[in-house]
């Protein structure tokens, strides 16, 4: 470990995870050449982690070589800040690559999570839409329209699309997805997941998909209905920036969330920054361009899709776009 003064902005080693829905826009669409060799295609890209069975591990500087939970443990407030409560990285970010639908599924609030038990952990999260293909959809929420009933009873069916809120996806809009939410993500889109540390999914549906041998994947119905929040009916959506900005600006994106807050900057040059007025450590999401971040004496270029922790510590740094035209980068602090 390095002495606590000398924390820098750090890049981690991202974990590949094959699933039956996976694409290949990772590594067509952010020209990713590490891609591995998987049973099933790359469905997602855990770009920080810190569970006890994924570690997310340090590629640059001083600390190469070091687990986030390491780095939790050593350096507790220095690097994650005054509204660090202990335990683990409270956040998770994934890249979602979805050739085919994902499940319809639902995250547990705390209530849920008490009431079920058998470790359920809350998940609240937000997506960010990097790329999508003709007619790709997100699915999410319960269509104001619809009722309690009739939302149940066609839960097994393809006719549940009818009893949630379905929209066209574009690149540059924003999803927060409160714990409670019944969603689904379409088939052609390339998502920025900011999350809850938290692996609790409860799926309702599987749109009667089976894996290679023919075996379908397990369902969580009852603990899945215990879950969903049937009375909030509030868009999730939260529409992209129009048009090109002429100079900077900051967008916000998740402002009244407990659990993170999420800010869209639009760059056409240099962007200061400052850990200090925040108590909290940054995630700077590099979105389509290329990145320079600079603090002191350490620099660290980001290609698209990728994202940097910067520690609560740290004080001032900049974020410089090493591309013409507008670079969109996304800041999450607690």
């Amino acid at each position: 470990m390095i002495d606590r003064d000398k924390l820098y902005p750090l890049v981690f080693q991202a974990i590949y995870h094959g699933k039956m829905w996976g694409g290949t826009q990772i590594k067509d669409f952010l020209k990713r050449d590490d891609m591995p060799e998987l049973k099933d295609p790359v469905g997602e890209s855990w770009e920080l982690v810190d569970r006890e069975d994924e570690q997310s591990v340090v590629t640059n500087g001083p600390l190469k070589g070091t687990t986030i939970s390491q780095l939790v443990k050593h350096y507790g407030k220095n690097l994650l800040g005054s509204k660090y409560t202990g335990g683990k990285f409270p956040l998770l970010v994934k890249i979602i690559d979805a050739s085919e639908r994902l499940s319809l599924q639902v995250h547990p609030d705390e209530q849920a999570c008490s009431r079920l038990g058998d470790g359920a952990e809350p998940k609240t999260e937000m997506w960010y839409v990097l790329n999508s293909q003709k007619n790709a959809k997100i699915m999410a929420g319960v269509n104001p329209r619809s009722t309690k009933q009739r939302l149940l009873s066609s839960m097994h069916t393809a006719e549940v699309e009818k009893e949630l809120q379905v929209f066209e996806s574009e690149p540059g809009d924003a999803y927060f997805i409160s714990s409670g939410t019944l969603h689904a993500i379409g088939e052609g889109n390339l998502i920025l997941e900011i999350q809850q540390n938290s692996d609790t999914t409860y799926r309702v549906s599987d749109w009667g998909r089976v894996d290679k041998e023919g075996n379908p994947r397990e369902l969580h119905v009852d603990k899945a209905l215990e879950s969903i929040n049937y009375i909030n009916r509030t868009s999730p959506r939260v529409p992209g920036v129009v048009g090109i900005v002429q100079h900077n600006r900051k967008f916000a994106i998740v402002n009244r969330c407990r659990f993170f807050s999420v800010n869209d900057l639009r760059l056409v040059g240099e962007w200061n920054e400052n850990t200090t007025a925040s108590g909290s450590f940054h995630l700077i999401s590099c979105i389509n361009k290329c990145i320079k971040i600079s603090s002191k004496e350490t620099n660290v270029d980001l290609q698209p899709g990728q994202t940097c922790l910067i520690p609560a510590n740290l004080g001032g740094y900049s974020i410089l776009p090493l591309e013409p035209g507008e670079t969109n980068v996304l800041k999450t602090t607690l």
